[in-house]
C-alpha cells in the first residue's frame, strides 16, 4: 500500500514539477522506449550473471514482500507466544519425553494443529524442532544453546538478506547504466552532426534522458524498494528471536509464563501484545494438550 501511494507521490511531483517548469515531454516521449530497453535491460541482465538462482528467486519474492509487508501480525506473534509457552509447560510438567511425539510430528500435534500459520513456514517449525529435540538429547546448557542458536539465526539472517543486497547493488549501478545509455545517444548524435540544430537538440535531449532515468530508477524505485525489503527481514527476524529466548529462559529454569513474558518483551513494540492480552490468550487455551 505504501509502495503504490510513495510511487505515485514521486511519479506527481517529478513529473509535475516538469511541466510546472515548462518542460515538454515530447523528447522525453520519444526517447523513453529505447534508453529504459538499454538501462533495464542492462541492469537486468547484470543482475542475471551477478546472483544464484537461489538469490534471483529470493529477489522475485523479496518484491511481493515489499509490497505487502511483513507475513506476520500482531495475531501471528501472539500465537507463536502461546505455542512457546505450551511446549516449555509440557516439557516442565511431563518432562522432555512427553514432547517428542509432539516434534517429531507436528503436523499431527495437538499443540501445533492449534497454530496451521506456524506450522506452514518451514523456517520456523523446523528452527523450533530442531532445538527443541537437542533438549531431549540433554543439550541443556543455557549458555551454550544461546550460542548455537545465535549463530543459527546470524546464518539464517546473511543469507535472507543476499537478495536485498543484490538489489541495493543493482540500485548503485543504475546512475552508471544510464551515464551509458546517454554515452550511446551522445554517439548517436556525433553521426548526425550534419543535421540542423533542432535535430541536434533534439538527440541531445534524448541521450540526457537516459541519465535522468538511471538517477530516477536508482534513488526513487529500486533503492527505496532494496530498503524496505530490508526492513521487513529485519521485521521478521523477531519472530525467531522469540523463539530463542523463550528457549533460553526456560533452560535457565524459570516458568512456563516468565519465558513467555522475556518473549513478548522481544516482540516489536507495535505488534507487542499486552501483558493481559497474553494472559487472556493463555487462559483460552486448551488444558489438555
Amino acid at each position: 500500500m505504501f509502495l503504490i501511494i510513495g510511487l505515485i507521490v514521486v511519479l506527481g511531483m517529478v513529473t509535475g514539477g516538469f511541466v510546472l517548469s515548462g518542460g515538454n515531454f515530447t523528447i522525453i516521449a520519444k526517447a523513453l522506449p529505447t534508453e529504459m530497453m538499454m538501462i533495464m535491460g542492462g541492469s537486468i541482465g547484470g543482475f542475471i550473471m551477478g546472483n544464484s538462482g537461489g538469490v534471483l528467486g529470493g529477489a522475485l519474492k523479496g518484491l511481493g514482500s515489499v509490497i505487502k509487508g511483513s507475513k506476520w501480525s500482531a495475531e501471528d506473534y501472539k500465537d507463536l507466544l502461546c505455542l512457546m509457552f505450551l511446549l516449555v509447560k509440557t516439557i516442565r510438567s511431563k518432562g522432555v519425553v512427553a514432547i517428542e511425539a509432539h516434534i517429531e510430528n507436528p503436523e499431527e500435534s495437538k499443540i501445533f494443529q492449534q497454530f496451521p500459520k506456524i506450522v506452514e513456514d518451514h523456517h520456523v517449525l523446523e528452527f523450533i524442532c530442531d532445538y527443541i529435540r537437542m533438549l531431549t538429547m540433554n543439550f541443556d546448557d543455557p549458555n551454550l544453546m544461546e550460542d548455537a542458536m545465535n549463530a543459527d539465526l546470524e546464518q539464517h539472517h546473511k543469507e535472507a538478506h543476499e537478495p536485498q543486497h543484490a538489489l541495493q547493488n543493482m540500485s548503485d549501478g543504475l546512475p552508471a547504466i544510464g551515464i551509458v545509455a546517454a554515452v550511446l545517444g551522445i554517439v548517436k548524435t556525433m553521426g548526425a552532426i550534419a543535421e540542423p540544430v533542432e535535430v541536434l537538440g533534439g538527440l541531445v535531449g534524448g541521450a540526457l534522458v537516459g541519465t535522468f532515468l538511471g538517477i530516477f530508477l536508482s534513488y526513487l524505485l529500486v533503492g527505496p524498494m532494496a530498503n524496505r525489503l530490508s526492513q521487513v527481514l529485519d521485521e521478521e527476524a523477531y519472530f525467531m528471536e522469540i523463539i530463542k529466548v523463550v528457549l533460553v529462559s526456560h533452560l535457565h529454569g524459570n516458568a512456563p509464563q516468565i519465558s513467555a513474558e522475556l518473549g513478548r518483551r522481544t516482540v516489536p513494540s507495535p505488534l507487542m501484545p499486552t501483558f493481559l492480552e497474553l494472559e487472556e490468550a493463555f487462559a483460552e487455551l486448551p488444558p489438555d494438550v
